[in-house]
């Protein structure tokens, strides 16, 4: 999802580009993007196709084409304006969002893109009744939501938080691919050396003395081992770290005696690919620290971040990971609009006198500024004590919902009217101001 599918800086109800005063005609390009071709709809200001609507090579020839094509109707037509839209379905807008937004040629026309939530189109297509699913089916729809009105923040390409960006999404990315494998590990782990997982006398089971053990010995062969020398081993491969290796090397010794056995030709293939699948999460593990760095690198260009980073908790990575998906806040109108972008909302249930406690989180906002806004509140909480009491106290009132509460700081922090240092609660005088 591109991160302005969801910014809620809407257009006034009731102000639409399609109902400007004063005799104006904008007109409405909408694009319906795919791997290797785009769809357009052109409307004029009274919602009438001003060409057929056609196909496009979604290249950069084929974009020329596109806008060679729009600029001759614009002319005819004496269009006053342009606004374009497309869906967030994938990559394939983002490089004819950006060729867009910078065309010289659209310039006269004021031209701004937007890139709109796939949710948010459906549920569109659905009010206007339209049941074809075809790709020129599906511009006409994005065209006639921007006669409507009520539209996103446009598209802007970010010089400064656009190479962040990328960082801290594929952070995400791996984050998110680390975890699946170590979850597929743990399950080999346990059919290789079921009490390994289940006891567990190694504190990290991916770990380089957990690694060692689990491809060094066989289940009879751990047994076998005298404890002195497995005791050594434990030592040698843990650096030292392991405070009491004879206590661990007779946990060992006892989780091999209670597993379960395989036979060899099974436990052979069984040991080689844990032995592969072990190497994966050392080198993906190896992988995000080395984008951690990078991360906290490319943070030091931007003086902002000094707010969120004296926040306890909040390091450069998760940081960084708001700030990139954030950008400028003013593109928000306060914290509740933060929250709503990143999809930390709980739709109001109400009719007539009955109003439902429960309501389901949204989850149709920005993927990475929810996770970015969960994980650091998380962290907040445990390097916190004030936000860690807070948390507790919320928690006793609701069994739910309760890492929404960080948007308000981060918010603030980010507002230049507002922002400096976090303050801790020892160091206020008096007051509940979270900033010096």
């Amino acid at each position: 999802m591109h991160p302005q599918s969801e910014a809620q800086n809407t257009v006034p109800s009731g102000v639409s580009p399609g109902n400007t005063p004063g005799g104006t005609q904008p007109f409405h390009l909408g694009l319906d993007m795919a791997f290797k071709t785009g769809t357009a709809c052109l409307l004029d200001h009274l919602g009438r196709d001003a060409m057929p609507r056609w196909t496009f090579p979604n290249s950069r020839p084929g974009a020329e084409e596109l806008v060679t094509t729009v600029v001759q109707r614009l002319k005819r037509h004496g269009a006053t304006s342009l606004v374009v839209g497309m869906e967030a379905t994938g990559i394939y807008g983002w490089h004819l969002a950006c060729f867009l937004s910078e065309a010289p040629a659209l310039r006269p026309w004021a031209t701004k893109v937007f890139i709109f939530n796939p949710h948010r189109t459906l549920s569109f297509k659905r009010a206007l009744g339209t049941t074809d699913k075809t790709d020129k089916a599906d511009a006409g729809t994005v065209a006639q939501w921007l006669r409507v009105g009520l539209l996103p923040a446009p598209f802007a390409v970010d010089a400064v938080y656009g190479p962040l960006q990328r960082l801290t999404r594929f952070r995400y990315h791996l984050s998110e691919t680390l975890t699946r494998e170590k979850l597929y590990t743990l399950g080999l782990m346990y059919l290789a050396f079921s009490e390994f997982s289940v006891q567990a006398p190694l504190k990290d089971p991916f770990g380089a003395t957990s690694q060692a053990v689990l491809e060094e010995f066989s289940l009879d062969e751990l047994v076998a081992k005298p404890l002195e020398e497995l005791s050594a081993f434990l030592a040698r491969k843990g650096h030292g770290r392991i405070a009491q290796p004879d206590e661990v090397a007779k946990l060992l010794q006892q989780a091999a005696r209670d597993s379960y056995r395989l036979d060899k030709v099974q436990d052979s293939a069984l040991r080689l690919v844990l032995s592969v699948s072990l190497t994966n999460v050392k080198t993906l593990s190896a992988q995000l620290r080395q984008v951690d760095a990078l991360i906290a690198r490319e943070l030091k260009a931007i003086p902002l971040a000094t707010c969120l980073l004296s926040v306890p908790g909040l390091g450069p990575v998760y940081s960084a990971g708001m700030m990139a998906e954030i950008q400028n806040i003013h593109r928000f109108e306060d914290h509740a609009a933060v929250a709503k972008f990143a999809g930390l909302v709980w739709r109001s249930h109400q009719s007539g006198d009955f109003i439902a406690e429960e309501t389901p989180l949204a989850k149709t906002g920005n993927t990475y500024l929810r996770y970015y806004l969960v994980e650091g509140a998380n962290s907040v909480r445990v390097h916190e004590p004030e936000y860690a009491a807070y948390y507790q106290a919320k928690y006793k009132e609701a069994t739910k919902h309760h890492h929404k509460r960080l948007v308000r700081l981060v918010d603030a922090l980010l507002r230049p009217d507002l922002s400096g240092l976090y303050v801790p609660p020892e160091q206020r005088h008096g007051g509940r101001a979270v900033m010096a």
